[in-house]
Formats: structure tokens, C-alpha cells, sequence
């Protein structure tokens, strides 16, 4: 989009059919989708303001499953590398981050990285971040790795990260692993503390998700060109939106295609968009007893074909998301096209029928937010399942509520979650550890994806992970991920553009796939 505007428009066939969507299936739209206040104020002078669609509760990431956060926190906390253009591992802390052996990768840390007390980032800091990710529970982050490394010290700047097998990608994994003085690090996010990044927090109100920032005088890098960050809270995408038009805020994040036709072409607002790496699906719960009709891949496929994605994506999503021809987005690095979600209902009742299912009723659940236009995408979903003779029951959750229990498998009993699962590595092998590699061990602590535990499919994406030729590890990963898609994990699935809204007055916004970008490079000028 780019700031490229785009003709307007009457009554779209989108419109008509989220009226017939809304009154077929009778379910009124959640709290999300309501009128709420207008803004309360304009930004300060020299200060950015984020106006984010999800709380930050913290400047840590180590339960983080929202990538927009990563923006913010890596403006406090750095880890050895981050992701950049072409999703390759770019050194941070790293002065050098190279593969000594096939178990080894040898790291030596900038001499010039240090604390924003002047303290220097260390080897034992790096060791205890390993250590403290371990050790949280229910870590998004730690799920990705196949393998926890050692840190074996070699000098007091250079040190090993050593493993029992080989594991490719590590310098890509370890961008998610933000450092802090090991004295200061606990096993749980944390909301303020010191960072080596190009920001300090000068206000922190973990319950409202306000944050307040200032620039770092030490920081050893290029100086961040804002003085002063503000971030904000506001869950309400039309608050958001009207918190841009008259000023109030700067950039917002995560925006519906709704929204986007709202801003394009305005004076003093741009678009920005770019083919994400977060993939959004239907994710069955795998958790049912052997008797329940879902526990049946058969089943699991026939209501998949009860499904017109492509409509869904067209009318609803305005092309603002790319269908998933496999299980993992195809703009990873070892993704491939195993599969393709189809549309038939007449076949999909079909293959209810020869399983003898019949007056199926399921439990939809999703948290508001979790996708752009989630609450119209659930109801064309209820109505093409309604269409099969399949009842469906959809239940939201607020932001900040108790669906994370329910994902673990203690919170209540479902069906089917719509949920989005972030890539902050562009390596195809980070999703399918986290969604598909759980195992008998993690699934005691509700560590496995949706109970999604299939030894034969983990064991493939750990040899997957650990072979260091190029060629068999594609034949692998292939394999593995034609396994999956032949277990029908997924009733529909979808990867979500990053878009975003800023005032023009913000410039060196350079948005990457992760659905973040470099804070201290973004400029404000005076409006």
C-alpha cells in the first residue's frame, strides 16, 4: 500500500455480505467492534506517541505471543542479533556470531555494549537469559527451541553456545532472547529494569499498558532520533483510529482492511504493509477423548470443506491476507506447499455422514484483537458451518483475560480456537517446533500447542533441525510438514499482512515481515 491511494467505494459485496453473515448467524458483534470515545489530547512536542492493539505488560519477552511488542522491547532489551531485511540474523550485542563446529556456535560481544548504568553486557548475563527462559512456564518463546544451548565461556568477551546436536538457525532463535544484567533476571517478564538498548523507561504501568520512554545518553549505538516515546493502550480500533486523524497518536498498529480504507488517501496519514510471517488458524483442540467425532482427522477434514476461505479473504479481509497452502506461511524459510484448503460442502456432508456424525454442535473461542476483523471472520465461519447442518456456539474473550488457561488446557472445553502464531525468526522450523513439535512431557504442563502431540511428527522436526546439509534438510522438512497437513490440525488457516497507520510527520519507519521495526531509527518532525 505505501501510501498509495486507492479509488473509494459504494456498497461493496464485502458489505452485503457481512450483513447476510451477521444475520444468519444471529450473534451480535462482540464489544470490540462498538463505537467507543474519541481522543483526549494531542502528542507532545518531541514525543512519539504508539497507540498499540494489545497491552504491553511487560519490557521483557519471555510469555510474549504478540510481535507488534517486539518494537518497544528491543528498544529496552537487545539480544546478540535481531531479525532484518530478507529475515537473516543481523549481529546486535554480537560482535560475531559463526558456527565453530557442528554443536558449537562461537559468540564474541561488542566490546563497546553496555547497560544504560554503563555496566558492560557480559558472558554470565547471556548464560543467566538462558537460564531465566528456561525456567518460565508456559514460555512462547522457549517452545521454539529444539534444544536449550550451554554457554561455555571462552574469554571474558567470547563464549560457546553448545548443544547435544547439531541445530541450525540457533543465531536466528537466539534474536528472541533479550538480555539484562544477570543479578536483575527472574524466571517471569519484567515490566521496568535496565536494558543495553537505545531507550530507558522512565514510567511503567504494567496494569493500563503505559509506557513511557526516554532516550538513552549512554547508548552505545547511533542515538535514537526521538527524545521521548509514549505507549499506549487502546484496544478499541476506532479509538486508535481517531486518535491518529486528529493527532493524539503517531503510529498505530495492526489494523483491519476497514480501518486502512478509512485512512488511505487522508492529508498527513500513511499506510504501510507488508507480507507478514504470523499465521492465523482455525486450530482444532486436540485435547478430545478417542470417542469424540473431532478426534477423527476424516472429521476434521470434512468441516475444513464447509469453509469458502477464498470469500472469506476477498469480501471480509479485502485481500489483506495471503490463504496458508500448507501449515506454516509459505514466505518462511522451508515452508512448502503441501496442501491447499478447498471449498465443497456438499462433499464435506458427505464425509460427516459415512462417519455417522450428525447434530454436531461446536465451541468457537477466540480473544478480541487476535486478528484483524475477527469477529466478522467468526461469523462467516458459524454460517458456512450452519450451512452442513454443524451448529456452532462462539464465545470471545476479552484482551488480558483467561483464554491463555484455556489454550493449556485448564481453563474449560472447546472446539476449535482462532489463533495467530508470530514469527520473529523467518524460519519455517521455529512454527513447527512451536505448534506441531509438543511432546508427552510438555503436554503434563499444557506446554503443547492445543495438545497437539504426535511423537513421530516431533522426532521429524528435531532431525529437521539438527541436519546441517541444505538439501536433506529441505527433503525433511517437507516431509515432516506433509505429515501434519495430513493430520488436518487446522479447519482453515491464513497469513496476515503487517499493516500499520502513521502521521507523516514520522519518517525511517521501515516495517519488516516480523511486524516490527527499529524505534531508534524512526524521526519525528514537527507538525
Amino acid at each position: 500500500m505505501n501510501g498509495s491511494a486507492r479509488p473509494r467505494r459504494g456498497l461493496s459485496r464485502r458489505d452485503l455480505l457481512r450483513a447476510g453473515f451477521a444475520a444468519g448467524a444471529g450473534i451480535a458483534l462482540g464489544p470490540a467492534l462498538a463505537a467507543c470515545a474519541g481522543p483526549t489530547g494531542t502528542s507532545g512536542a518531541g514525543t512519539l506517541t504508539l497507540a498499540l492493539n494489545r497491552s504491553l505488560v511487560s519490557l521483557d519477552n519471555k510469555l510474549n505471543q504478540f510481535d507488534a511488542h517486539v518494537t518497544v522491547q528491543r528498544a529496552v532489551r537487545q539480544a546478540l542479533t535481531r531479525i532484518g531485511d530478507g529475515l537473516r540474523a543481523e549481529p546486535v550485542l554480537a560482535e560475531s556470531f559463526e558456527l565453530a563446529s557442528p554443536t558449537a556456535w562461537r559468540v564474541r560481544l561488542r566490546p563497546e555494549a553496555v547497560y544504560s548504568d554503563g555496566t558492560p553486557v557480559t558472558v554470565a548475563d547471556v548464560a543467566t537469559a538462558l537460564e531465566m527462559y528456561q525456567q518460565v512456564e508456559a514460555s512462547f518463546v522457549g517452545n521454539q527451541f529444539p534444544e536449550w544451548p550451554a554457554v561455555r565461556p571462552i574469554d571474558d568477551r567470547t563464549f560457546d553456545l553448545v548443544t547435544q546436536r547439531p541445530l541450525v538457525g540457533l543465531d536466528s532463535l537466539m534474536s528472541n532472547i533479550l538480555i539484562t544484567p544477570a543479578a536483575a533476571n527472574l524466571p517471569e517478564e519484567l515490566s521496568d529494569g535496565v536494558g543495553s538498548g537505545p531507550y530507558v523507561v522512565t514510567q511503567a504501568n504494567r496494569g493500563t499498558g503505559d509506557y513511557t520512554l526516554a532516550a538513552n545518553p549512554d547508548y552505545w549505538g547511533p542515538a535514537p532520533g526521538v527524545e521521548q516515546v509514549r505507549i499506549r493502550f487502546l484496544p478499541e480500533e476506532t479509538s486508535r483510529v481517531l486518535a491518529l486523524r486528529s493527532g493524539e497518536v503517531d503510529v498505530i498498529d495492526s489494523i483491519s482492511p476497514d480501518s486502512a480504507e478509512q485512512l488511505d488517501g487522508l492529508p498527513g496519514i500513511s499506510l504501510l504493509q507488508a507480507q507478514g510471517t504470523r499465521l492465523v488458524q482455525l486450530f482444532y483442540n486436540f485435547r478430545k477423548p478417542p470417542e469424540h467425532p473431532l478426534s477423527k482427522a476424516s472429521v476434521r477434514q470434512a468441516l475444513s470443506l464447509a469453509i469458502d476461505g477464498r470469500s472469506i479473504v476477498r469480501d471480509v479481509l479485502l485481500d489483506s491476507v495471503t490463504p496458508t497452502d500448507g501449515v506454516v506461511p509459505l514466505s518462511l524459510d522451508g515452508a512448502f506447499e503441501v496442501g491447499r484448503f478447498e471449498f465443497d460442502p456438499r462433499k464435506a456432508r458427505q464425509m460427516l455422514d459415512a462417519e455417522g456424525v450428525d447434530d454436531l454442535e461446536l465451541t468457537v473461542i477466540w480473544e478480541s484483537g487476535e486478528f484483524a476483523s475477527d469477529a466478522y471472520v467468526m461469523e462467516a465461519v458459524a454460517q458456512m458451518l450452519g450451512d452442513i447442518g454443524v451448529r456452532v456456539h462462539l464465545r470471545q474473550f476479552e484482551p488480558g483475560g483467561d483464554l491463555p488457561t484455556w489454550r493449556q488446557g485448564r481453563g474449560g472445553d472447546f472446539d476449535i480456537i482462532g489463533n495467530g502464531y508470530g514469527n520473529q525468526t523467518g524460519l519455517a522450523l521455529t512454527s513447527l517446533k512451536g505448534l506441531f513439535g509438543g511432546t508427552p512431557e510438555m503436554e503434563t504442563t499444557g506446554d503443547a500447542f492445543m495438545g497437539f502431540v504426535y511423537d513421530d511428527i516431533a522426532g521429524g522436526i528435531g532431525a529437521a533441525a539438527a541436519e546441517t546439509d541444505d538439501q536433506r534438510r529441505a527433503v525433511l522438512l517437507e516431509d515432516v510438514q506433509r505429515s501434519i497437513w495430513d493430520l488436518w490440525p487446522a479447519m482453515w488457516a491464513f497469513t496476515q499482512d503487517v499493516l500499520l497507520a502513521h502521521r507523516d510527520t514520522v519518517s525511517g519507519l521501515d516495517l519488516l515481515p516480523i511486524n516490527s521495526y527499529d524505534l531508534a531509527a524512526v524521526r519525528l518532525e514537527e507538525g
